[in-house]
């Protein structure tokens, strides 16, 4: 489920070549929500609708050499943060660089690079190839004519809810995003909620 920077979304046959485990953090999305804008990235034609469920991507695809330190250091980071409103807005695109277009992050904007700064420390380092923008992707790879259509399409487009935890993924030996924990914001580090579902 999580997506390269640049908002390419993450090949489902990616794997770590040394064989550590990938990581992935995201913010999920309520299911209203997540299922208004898989229908609407379905409409564009774009095939990952049904595999990749509408997210904020916190920490892209990352290899970690330490599964153990790395539990810990993302419910630490949780443990420091609190619930905040997320309002997605109007659309952008990351053309011509990708084609890639996507739903604005129009508040909660601060605190998602927030999370992907703390985050992206200790286990989790690592040098970007491009600067982290928090993003909603709609529509990835597909003709100019239908990521034009996206844009048009979305530009009026506005939802608010209240995030007040996020996922902590691992890419499967099998291709797959699985969820590790939900650690909910402001929990003690010791205290997660699991999961074992795929992403």
């Amino acid at each position: 489920m999580p997506e390269l920077q640049d908002g390419r979304e993450a090949s489902p046959e990616a794997a770590a070549p040394s064989g550590s485990p990938l990581v992935g953090v995201i913010l999920e999305f309520p299911d209203r929500i997540a299922e208004d804008l898989r229908g609407w990235r379905e409409s564009f034609g774009d095939s990952l609708a049904d595999l990749i469920p509408a997210h904020i991507t916190l920490v892209t695809t990352t290899e970690t050499d330490d599964w153990e330190a790395t539990e810990r250091h993302v419910r630490a980071v949780a443990s420091r943060m609190h619930p905040f409103r997320v309002r997605l807005q109007g659309t952008g695109s990351f053309r011509p660089v990708s084609p890639v277009v996507y739903v604005n992050v129009a508040e909660g904007f601060d605190e998602c690079v927030r999370l992907h700064r703390e985050l992206q420390k200790g286990p989790l380092a690592r040098a970007l190839q491009f600067p982290y923008h928090p993003h909603v992707t709609v529509a990835h790879d597909l003709q100019p004519e239908r990521l034009d259509e996206a844009q048009n399409a979305l530009k009026s487009y506005s939802e608010s809810f209240t995030v007040a935890s996020m996922g902590l993924y691992e890419h499967d030996s099998d291709g797959l995003w699985q969820l590790k924990e939900e650690l909910d914001f402001g929990t003690r580090p010791e205290v997660p909620r699991e999961g074992k579902h795929e992403g």
